[in-house]
């Protein structure tokens, strides 16, 4: 009647924590979950979701799936997938996404690449000829 749930052994179900008062230069990788309440100067790299808490302040780069921007960040963000700024989140410097949410009152001042599922089909392989006039 119900179907048994298999786990996947190699999941990571890691949540880091990086308080309010607390303050890192460096960089960060790990395969978990993100948050941030204090204050990063540097990279963070991981495969989980990073969410900066509303008094949290990054300055670097980060890659990861997903962010939810509460805070402030400046720098270089590349999210594979969602991107999710709350209406007190201030973001500059470069964003590269698959899909973006915005509240109003966020501040979203940067240059922003969207990719999204769409692919771009050729169908011979071969570059079409252009004429000149």
């Amino acid at each position: 009647m119900f179907a048994d749930k298999k786990k996947n052994p190699n999941q990571v179900l890691e949540r880091n924590i990086i308080a309010s008062n607390t303050a890192i230069t460096g960089d960060i990788k790990s395969e978990g979950d993100y948050r941030i309440d204090g204050s990063v100067d540097g990279t963070i790299i991981t495969s989980g979701r990073v969410v900066i808490g509303a008094n949290g302040n990054v300055k670097g780069i980060i890659e990861c799936s997903n962010a939810d921007i509460e805070g402030v960040f400046s720098g270089k963000l590349i999210v594979t997938e969602l991107l999710s700024l709350k209406s007190s989140s201030k973001i500059t410097g470069e964003v590269f996404i698959n899909k973006l949410s915005v509240e109003p009152n966020a501040v979203f001042n940067a240059t922003c690449t969207m990719k999204s599922g769409v692919k771009e089909l050729n169908s011979d392989g071969r570059k079409k000829a252009e004429k000149t006039a």
